[in-house]
C-alpha cells in the first residue's frame, strides 16, 4: 500500500477487484451484456448483467435495502460497465489524494462511505430503483471541497471553486443526456458531502485525543464496510 494516500488506493483496489469478480460470474452465466441505445451504447461495454449486480449488493427500491442495508454499503464499490468504472476511478484518483491528505486516511474514510449511503438513501427512497457505482460518494467529495472553499477569497481558493463548479455541470448535464444516471444518488452524496464539510474541520487530527477519535471513526467506518461484504456473503451463501 503506498505512503500518501493509502485509503484512495485500497477504494482503488477493491472496486476494480469486485469489478473483476462481476465481470467472471457475468461470463460465466452467458457473458457480458451487449450494448444496445444509440450513441450512448458504448458505455455498456463490459456491462454487468443486473442478476449479478444484485447478489453481490446492489442498491434496491428502499424497502429492501431496509431489510438488507449492507447494500447502501457495497453498492457504492460495485459498478455496471467497463467505463463507468474507469471513470469513477479517474475522478476518485484525480480529487480523492486531496481530501485524504487535507482530512487524513481515517476521517476520509468515513466521508467516503457516508456520502455514499448517503446518497444510496436518497436514491432508494425517491425513485426506488437499483443503481450501483460511486458516483454518489465522488459528488460527496466534490461537496466537501466546495463547502471549505466557501466564503474564502484567496486565489487557490477561487481557482479551486471553479473547478468543482466546471465539475457539477459537466455532470448535471451528463445526468440529464443519459437516462440510466442515477441523478438522485448524485444529488443525496452531494448534500451530504457539503454538510460533513461545514461541521467537520479541513485538517488532519494533530493533537492525540484528535486522533484517537479520527482513528476510532475510521476504523468504525472500515468496519462497517468490512461487515456489509459479509453480510452480503453470508446471505448470497444461503440464498444460492
Amino acid at each position: 500500500m503506498p505512503a500518501t494516500s493509502p485509503v484512495s488506493y485500497a477504494i482503488l483496489g477493491v472496486s476494480c477487484v469486485l469489478y473483476v469478480v462481476s465481470s467472471l460470474a457475468t461470463i460465466r452465466e452467458g457473458g457480458l451484456v451487449t450494448p444496445t441505445g444509440g450513441i450512448f451504447a458504448v458505455f455498456g461495454l463490459g456491462g454487468i448483467r443486473g442478476d449479478v449486480l444484485v447478489r453481490l449488493g446492489e442498491s434496491l427500491p428502499l424497502p429492501y435495502n431496509l431489510m438488507q442495508p449492507w447494500r447502501f454499503v457495497t453498492a457504492i464499490f460495485l459498478h455496471a460497465s467497463l467505463l463507468h468504472i474507469v471513470f469513477n476511478m479517474w475522478v476518485l484518483m484525480d480529487i480523492g489524494p486531496e481530501i485524504e491528505e487535507l482530512y487524513g486516511s481515517a476521517r476520509y474514510l468515513f466521508i467516503y462511505v457516508s456520502t455514499g449511503v448517503g446518497g444510496y438513501l436518497v436514491s432508494s427512497a425517491v425513485i426506488g430503483h437499483s443503481s450501483v457505482g460511486a458516483s454518489g460518494a465522488l459528488l460527496g467529495l466534490i461537496g466537501v471541497l466546495l463547502a471549505t472553499t466557501m466564503g474564502r477569497r484567496g486565489l487557490d481558493a477561487q481557482i479551486l471553486r471553479r473547478q468543482l463548479v466546471r465539475w457539477l455541470i459537466y455532470i448535471a448535464v451528463w445526468g440529464f443526456l443519459v437516462p440510466s444516471v442515477d441523478n438522485y444518488a448524485h444529488a443525496g452524496g452531494f448534500v451530504t458531502g457539503f454538510i460533513l464539510g461545514k461541521i467537520m474541520a479541513e485538517r488532519p487530527p494533530v493533537t492525540p485525543e484528535a486522533r484517537k477519535w479520527a482513528y476510532l471513526l475510521g476504523w468504525l467506518t472500515a468496519f462497517v464496510v468490512v461487515a456489509s461484504f459479509v453480510m452480503m456473503a453470508l446471505w448470497l451463501h444461503r440464498s444460492g
